[in-house]
């Protein structure tokens, strides 16, 4: 069994979180690089650490590096208007929507203690949000070709996506993740195509149950999820980054 240290950051700039994890996947990037350099050395050996963080945002675009610009639908005048910021990433997907009420989770593992296949480790977190909102009476599940978890995803005209995701990963350490729709005021998916999808709405636990749900409960059970399912011992850390 692994070990993943768990920090719940809060509300916290997005920058800055994108920063933190940068700094903490580099730092096991340099303990990898090391460790290619010892003969006969285990992946099991090599060093590095495993960490999931928590947080929620400021309202904020970002968009991956193979997105497309004119999915956002508003000018930076319009942008100003409604406080949301905008980040061009160095993520998988295209343009999405952080924001209060959210719930991000940004894993930074290293694959090699877990399963060198990127795939198959998105199909892992969306199966932790998954099983999470299974404890809401929410049935999640997968929509072919995309990533993300979805609702009714067979049904034509009722796909709803309620989890989005996106990754970087660098000699199998992955950062960026996921973030899951709790409490979000939806209204901020209107002036964006979210994920470049036309075709398919946006959702929240929320909106799916009709009234606000405990945030800290969610987050309680999906960092047990994720620890299920990845098959690791989730230990909680002290906070790093400073608060938005």
């Amino acid at each position: 069994m692994q070990s993943i240290l768990f920090q719940d950051m809060g509300r916290v700039a997005y920058d800055a979180a994108w920063e933190y994890q940068e700094s903490l996947l580099q730092a096991n990037l340099e303990l990898k690089a090391r460790w290619y350099n010892v003969p006969g050395a285990l992946p099991e050996n090599n060093g590095t650490l495993n960490h999931l963080l928590f947080c929620e945002h400021p309202s904020v675009y970002t968009i991956g590096k193979s997105g497309h610009m004119e999915n956002l639908l508003v000018n930076d005048a319009r942008l100003k208007e409604l406080n949301v910021s905008f980040f061009k990433t160095n993520r998988g997907g295209d343009i999405t929507y952080h924001g209060p009420g959210q719930v991000v989770g940004y894993p930074i593992l290293d694959l090699e203690h877990f399963v060198t296949d990127l795939g198959k480790y998105m199909r892992n977190l969306e199966e932790a949000i998954i099983r999470t909102l299974s404890h809401y009476g929410i049935d999640g599940g997968r929509l072919p070709g995309a990533t993300g978890v979805w609702l009714d995803a067979e049904t034509k005209g009722r796909a709803r996506k309620i989890c989005a995701m996106g990754v970087r990963c660098s000699r199998w350490v992955t950062m960026h993740g996921f973030a899951l729709n709790v409490n979000t005021d939806l209204r901020y998916f209107d002036y964006i195509v979210p994920c470049g999808i036309t075709d398919k709405s946006v959702t929240s636990i929320q909106k799916e149950l009709g009234y606000i749900v405990d945030e800290q409960e969610v987050k309680n059970i999906l960092k047990y999820e994720f620890g299920s399912v990845f098959n690791a011992e989730i230990i909680n850390e002290p906070v790093s980054v400073t608060a938005a």
